[in-house]
C-alpha cells in the first residue's frame, strides 16, 4: 500500500499530530465539516470509531462512500448531513474533535462564537480538539475588511478571520490548555493559515 493510499489527501498539519502519537490512546473521534473524508482515511484503515458531519450532502455521500470502503462495519449513520451548531451528537462523547477549513466559514463574531461551542462540547474531558483556519496573523496589512470581522483575502476569497489575542481568549475562557504552540503558515501575502491544538481540561 502506498503512502497516498495509507493516509489520503491529510492535513500535513494534523498529520504531524498523528506522528507525535497524540491521538494514540483516542478511541472515538468526529470530523465536523468532514467533506469528502480527506482527513478520515488513516483513522477509518486504523479501528477508530469514526464519525463525521457535514452540511453538504454530495460530500458526505463521498465520505460515507469511503467508510465503507476502509471500514466496512461502521455504522453508516454515524455521518449526519448537518451543521456544526446544529448538530445532535452526543455531548462529551469524542475523544479527539477534527475541525479543518471550517471556522473561518462563520458569519460573525456570534456564529463564530456557536460554531466553536458546539463543536467543544462534543469533546470527552482530556480530549484533543485540533482545528487549521484562516486568520490575520501576519497579513494584518493585506486584508480589506468587509464587516462582523469578515475580510476580503488578497487570494481572492473571503473569510471570516481571527487573531491571534482572539484564539489564545477562547482557549483561556474554555478553560483549555494547548498541547501545540499555535503555528501559523503564510502563504505568500495571500492568506494565513493557523493550527489551535487544546486539550480539554
Amino acid at each position: 500500500m502506498t503512502l497516498q493510499q495509507q493516509l489520503g489527501n491529510i492535513d500535513i498539519y494534523l498529520l504531524d499530530q498523528i506522528l507525535k502519537e497524540r491521538y494514540d490512546n483516542c478511541k472515538k473521534i468526529i470530523d465536523v465539516g468532514c467533506g469528502g473524508g480527506r482527513n478520515l482515511v488513516y483513522f477509518l484503515q486504523n479501528g477508530y470509531e469514526v464519525y463525521g458531519l457535514d452540511p453538504n450532502e454530495e460530500a458526505l455521500n463521498y465520505t460515507k462512500s469511503l467508510a465503507k470502503t476502509l471500514a466496512p462495519n461502521l455504522p453508516q449513520s454515524n455521518f449526519q448531513i448537518t451543521t456544526i451548531e446544529d448538530n445532535n451528537f452526543p455531548k462529551e462523547a469524542f475523544d479527539l474533535v477534527i475541525c479543518s477549513a471550517v471556522l473561518h466559514f462563520a458569519q460573525s463574531p456570534e456564529h463564530f462564537d456557536k460554531m466553536l461551542r458546539a463543536t467543544w462540547q462534543l469533546l470527552k474531558p482530556n480530549g484533543y480538539f485540533f482545528a487549521r483556519l484562516a486568520t490575520s496573523i501576519s497579513i494584518e496589512n493585506e486584508i480589506e475588511y468587509v464587516g462582523n470581522q469578515v475580510y476580503n483575502l488578497p487570494d481572492g476569497s473571503q473569510r471570516f478571520l481571527v487573531d491571534m489575542e482572539t484564539l489564545l481568549d477562547y482557549t483561556e475562557k474554555l478553560k483549555a490548555q494547548l498541547y501545540e504552540p499555535i503555528k501559523t503558515t503564510n502563504v505568500q501575502n495571500l492568506r494565513a493559515m493557523t493550527t489551535w491544538c487544546m486539550r480539554k481540561n
